[in-house]
């Protein structure tokens, strides 16, 4: 009992003792101390980066500014997870005491049996490398990929961020983006039918739609030309259709598409041609009877 007693004795000397808390004072203050100096690094990295790229213009590597925008997100993240990565490694073994050399090398075993279950990660990784070695797309461009559409936000060494036009956030893995529709890079083309009643001339609906056309470069923005009349594109039940292609500004086609309908509807509108409802003809019994009758007293 006065073992116990005296170990209980001495137990309690060391809690309320100074050595012990003197220690995790010490301890504390190492890991606060390295993780604001990680911070720190990470904010002064940060800005750097963004000034050499700021004066990209002056200097003799030229690139373009969606490939800027991708590129330098991408290094401040790895630069980012590489000062995390480093102040973890320093809280623990300046820290904590603990012997980082041999838990590197358990780290590495265990690695080895992990990898051989984290082929999707080291794919995704991979895939990630050669979306922006290869520019398939950049931060900020419209893309359609792995069934999702939207301008890219950011590209991650694993992952990308697509945000859609109604504001959705998909995340997808780099390894999923086999096929890519970009609608940044090149311009798009804004194509337009027309449904024009039969009881219209041709010539003279075109004549008409060629005069709004000619002044829409002025009025929107988006369209870098006179759009084109490609003529009568289909005859349809009760009218023909003229189809309208204009060349527009990349990922702007669907703006200028509806930009067109309006201007080429208030003219058609103002000229008396009206847009073609569907039309249907029907025909009573009766009225087949009737008919019947009058031929027979002709023939009589």
């Amino acid at each position: 009992m006065d073992f116990v007693n005296g170990e209980f004795v001495d137990l309690w000397d060391y809690i309320t003792g100074p050595k012990l808390w003197l220690g995790l004072g010490e301890v504390l203050f190492k890991a606060i101390a390295i993780i604001v100096i990680a911070l720190v690094i990470v904010r002064i990295g940060n800005k750097v980066i963004g000034r050499i790229f700021e004066s990209r213009t002056r200097g003799p590597l030229r690139i373009t500014e969606r490939r800027e925008v991708t590129i330098k997100k991408l290094i401040q993240n790895s630069m980012k997870y590489t000062v995390y990565f480093v102040a973890f490694i320093m809280v623990l073994d300046d820290a904590f005491g603990f012997d980082v050399g041999a838990l590197l090398a358990g780290a590495g075993v265990a690695g080895l049996a992990i990898g051989f279950g984290a082929q999707n990660l080291v794919r995704d990784i991979i895939s990630g490398f050669f979306i922006i070695f290869e520019d398939q797309f950049s931060v900020g461009d419209y893309i359609f990929t792995a069934g999702v559409e939207g301008y890219v936000e950011e590209i991650g060494m694993r992952t990308t961020k697509i945000e859609s036009w109604t504001g959705e956030q998909y995340v997808v893995p780099n390894g999923n983006v086999t096929q890519v529709t970009n609608y940044s890079i090149h311009n798009g083309l804004a194509i337009v039918d027309v449904n024009v009643p039969y009881e219209n001339d041709v010539a003279a609906a075109e004549e008409i739609i060629g005069d709004v056309i000619s002044t829409l470069p002025d009025k929107h923005e988006e369209i870098v030309k006179v759009p084109e009349i490609f003529g009568v594109q289909a005859l349809d039940t009760s009218h023909f259709v003229l189809r309208v292609v204009a060349e527009t500004l990349p990922s702007y086609q669907w703006k200028g598409a509806r930009n067109i309908r309006k201007e080429i509807k208030e003219v058609l509108y103002k000229e008396g041609i009206q847009i073609p409802a569907p039309r249907l003809i029907m025909y009573s019994r009766n009225q087949e009877h009737d008919s019947q009758e009058v031929d027979r007293q002709r023939e009589m």
